[in-house]
């Protein structure tokens, strides 16, 4: 019996054992669920459920209108419209998505490259996603839609906003054009902020590629709204809970003038050209046109191949020939090297030099663009009638680096720093840029074609017009297109004096107004011939072509009888009225050096209407800003 009772007792220790442990076990595991749990559900509840909350509530981003563009009597040059579209949800539709496409391009276009654009997206989109079929439809387009809409299941009508340029050809190159966000523009944008902006991700947004629109970009696109949206685990949104709308870009205020930029347009759309016409007093820009154009929305659109090609012909219309076309300046350049020859005492406006029709130097002659030559003639003589011959002994007087220099004074051979990307800077050639270029010496000769804006020599439309400014004013003016940015006027440096004696320069303005309003001046026929708005100017023809000497025995042909690629170009640099310079302007067209002389009546036409436009009042209407007065 005490064996047994034994026995039992240490069982029954053993059993009590094990329940302790086992007991204690599971009571250390229930405190680590209810320590679990008190974590979850008080320290970190509200993190939770913030997060769940996110998952039942979405934020989007919503993209804001952008700034509009205006010229400086406030007429919107770019600004946004409705974007009539038709979207197709895959899940809602009946027979297939080929079958709803054949359906809607019944009533709407839909070619072949839309068509296949759109399956691709709906292969990589979920079934419920609407998915974009057309934009920018007409008003007629999409009332045709709506009217249809009963018989398109899964065609959804819808209206946005999208970027609108109502004048588009002849202000292409100054507004430039917005596009969709490239590879390229987030890594951009990535380089330059500390935190790129979302918008660049938004499906289907647009930012400027070219001209006022890039440069502007960061101020005219303007910050990101946003609608906050539930959805349900598939992510399908049920309703939107609130809305907060986009803040617009600011408005950008130009110097341009719209009605001046339309006639300079029209006069030369035909042409490869460019003209600049500045405000000599502060440096805006009032026009700046490049021909042809091209329509900047069909970038926002999309280009079609048959486009594209146009826009690759002979004339090169998506190039922006005033700040981007280097040509050779011509006889536009015979001032600069009068004032480098005024200014170092080499000659005198008396000084006179005999054109015989060539000079020679060595072996070589340097012709004058006269048979025969002009004579003897001084410095108002020799810049009215274009004398190529004195100005080669001129240049031979003074050698190429006191030319050079007195060429950038005058603001050419580097960019002017206008507000529109793509400048160059144009070419001042000098003996230490031949030799780094060439590994040759500088010669004499390249020096007497130099004379005369030949040779290496080249400029931009836009740099020959600050070339009239200055000489014009006497001042060191420099242009700008921009006026100001929301209510805050971009800061203006007041021009210095330009370093260049007073006398020189009224010697050379002398001859430029004979060149335009004497008898035998080679823009006399075309001058303004209202005394009290009379221009001052220059003629200049470039070469494009290696004349030889057995079309000069027998005569130079004329351009008109050339094909077009071979004509001359045709320059004109002026400035108006004659007493108190207050517009410049520049013109190059080119292969269009024809007895028309058609470089000189617009430059006369627009000078013009500046001074029509003050006699009749216009004032700018730019907004009320925040900095000073320029």
């Amino acid at each position: 019996m005490a064996s047994f009772e034994s026995n039992n007792g240490s069982r029954y220790e053993t059993f009590t054992r094990r329940t302790l442990l086992v007991s204690g076990g599971m009571a250390g595991v229930f405190g680590l669920l209810a320590g679990r749990l008190y974590q979850l559900q008080i320290l970190n509840g509200q993190d939770y459920l913030t997060q769940a909350e996110d998952n039942r509530i979405n934020q989007r981003l919503l993209a804001p209108p952008r700034g509009r563009i205006l010229d400086r009597f406030g007429v919107a040059l770019a600004g946004n419209r409705r974007n009539y579209r038709v979207l197709i949800v895959p899940e809602q539709t009946q027979g297939g998505l080929a079958e709803t496409l054949d359906r809607l391009a019944k009533v709407v276009p839909v070619n072949d490259r839309v068509r296949a654009k759109f399956l691709k997206d709906a292969a990589g989109s979920k079934s419920f996603a609407p998915i974009v079929v057309a934009e920018n439809l007409s008003w007629e387009e999409f009332a045709r839609l709506n009217l249809e809409l009963p018989y398109l299941p899964g065609v959804q009508p819808d209206v946005g906003d999208t970027r609108d340029y109502p004048y588009q050809q002849e202000l292409s190159h100054v507004l430039g054009y917005v596009a969709a966000v490239s590879p390229e523009d987030k890594t951009a944008a990535d380089a330059n902020d500390t935190q790129a902006d979302p918008l660049l991700d938004l499906p289907g947004f647009r930012v400027g590629k070219r001209g006022v629109e890039k440069t502007f970009e960061g101020a005219i696109r303007g910050h990101a709204g946003a609608s906050r949206v539930e959805v349900n685990a598939h992510g399908r949104i049920i309703r939107e809970l609130e809305r907060e709308p986009g803040r617009p870009g600011e408005d950008v205020y130009l110097t341009i003038d719209r009605d001046l930029q339309q006639l300079i347009y029209e006069k030369l759309k035909d042409d490869s050209a460019a003209v600049a016409v500045m405000d000599i007093e502060n440096g805006d820009l009032l026009a700046l046109v490049s021909t042809p154009g091209y329509d900047p929305n069909a970038f926002n659109v999309g280009v079609t191949p048959e486009q594209w090609s146009e826009l690759n012909n002979d004339h090169k219309p998506l190039i922006n020939k005033v700040i981007s076309g280097a040509y050779p300046p011509g006889s536009t350049f015979k001032m600069v090297t009068a004032l480098a020859a005024l200014e170092e005492g080499l000659i005198t406006p008396e000084t006179t030099f005999n054109c015989s029709g060539a000079v020679a130097l060595g072996t070589h002659l340097f012709h004058c663009w006269k048979r025969g030559g002009h004579g003897r003639m001084n410095l108002h003589q020799g810049i009215k009638h274009s004398c190529d011959g004195y100005f080669y002994q001129v240049a031979m007087k003074l050698g190429i680096d006191s030319i050079a220099a007195t060429a950038r004074k005058l603001g050419l051979g580097k960019p002017t720093g206008i507000e529109i990307p793509g400048e160059r800077g144009g070419l001042i050639p000098d003996r230490k840029w031949k030799q780094a270029t060439y590994k040759q010496s500088w010669q004499q000769g390249d020096t007497l074609v130099a004379g005369i804006g030949q040779g290496y020599i080249t400029a931009t439309p836009l740099q020959l017009c600050v070339l009239a400014a200055r000489i014009g004013s006497g001042k060191m003016v420099s242009p700008r297109i921009v006026h100001s940015v929301g209510a805050q006027k971009l800061p203006r440096p007041e021009a210095a004096p330009l370093g260049i004696a007073e006398e020189a320069l009224a010697a050379v303005r002398s001859g430029m107004v004979g060149a335009t309003n004497e008898p035998g001046g080679t823009g006399f026929g075309w001058r303004i011939l209202n005394p009290a708005i009379a221009m001052a100017g220059k003629t200049g023809t470039a070469q494009v072509r290696q004349i030889t000497r057995e079309e000069r025995a027998t005569g130079v042909r004329s351009n008109e009888s050339l094909p077009w690629h071979l004509r001359d170009h045709g320059l004109y640099v002026a400035y108006a009225p004659i007493e108190r310079p207050r517009y410049a302007c520049a013109v190059v067209i080119e292969h269009g050096s024809v007895a028309a002389h058609p470089n000189v009546q617009v430059a006369r036409d627009a000078l013009a209407f500046c001074q029509e436009r003050d006699v009749a009042g216009r004032v700018p209407a730019y907004p009320l800003t925040s900095s000073a007065s320029l």
